[in-house]
């Protein structure tokens, strides 16, 4: 989803916004350099893979209510999904009381983050910014997208649909604010497709990168 080659990979990564994914631990394992910041990581092991627990039939379920919003081809049922999903799960869960340790998981938030400036080469934020355009305001998605561009030389977020499908309402004028504050935006199609049109990421590459 965010068409990364092998010299994206070289530098200091955040993944913004993770969650339980395995992303910090399969790249981890592979010798590359990530720490992963959300809220959740303020609870321990046992809280978190309780609450998968306890949520996993009703995402299931409005997966499968929806699931014309989809594309089926690499995954080819909503049951499919389901169990990728709970092994990606399971493998964060797995990493996550090492990773605590070694400071690869911090529970931290948008809009604020507690980085020096420059802390990281690349800004991966992935179905949180313009996906959730109903719930979280222009003035969020602005802040949260210069505090990226603070802490990174690039920031790329991925998709650019709302939930529902629609292309969010905050896409233009943040790519309006963004080049006004000097960095160079571009919208660039990714081979990766799982909600339907969701083909896109936004690329920020920081004024003075």
């Amino acid at each position: 989803m965010f068409s990364l080659v092998g010299a994206d990979m070289a530098g200091h990564i955040l993944g913004c916004g993770d969650g339980p994914a395995s992303f910090n631990t399969e790249a981890t394992k592979r010798g590359i350099k990530v720490v992963s910041c959300d809220p959740i990581y303020t609870f321990s092991r046992a809280d978190i893979e309780a609450r998968i627990a306890a949520t996993y039939e009703q995402v299931i379920n409005q997966t499968r209510q929806s699931q014309n919003e989809f594309v089926w081809e690499a995954i080819t049922s909503v049951e499919e999904l389901g169990q990728v999903r709970m092994a990606a799960m399971q493998a964060f869960l797995d990493d996550y009381p090492s990773g605590l340790v070694e400071g690869r998981y911090l529970p931290s938030e948008l809009p604020n983050l507690p980085f020096p400036d420059s802390s990281f080469d690349l800004v991966l934020c992935s179905h949180l910014l313009f996906l959730y355009s109903e719930q979280l305001d222009e003035a969020f998605h602005n802040s949260s997208l210069l505090e990226l561009c603070r802490i990174a030389k690039e920031v790329r977020v991925f998709p650019l649909l709302a939930l529902g499908g629609a292309i969010s309402q905050h896409l233009e004028g943040s790519v309006e604010m963004l080049r006004a504050a000097g960095h160079q935006v571009s919208i660039q199609r990714v081979s990766y497709e799982s909600q339907r049109g969701a083909c896109e990421m936004l690329r920020i590459q920081r004024a003075d990168g």
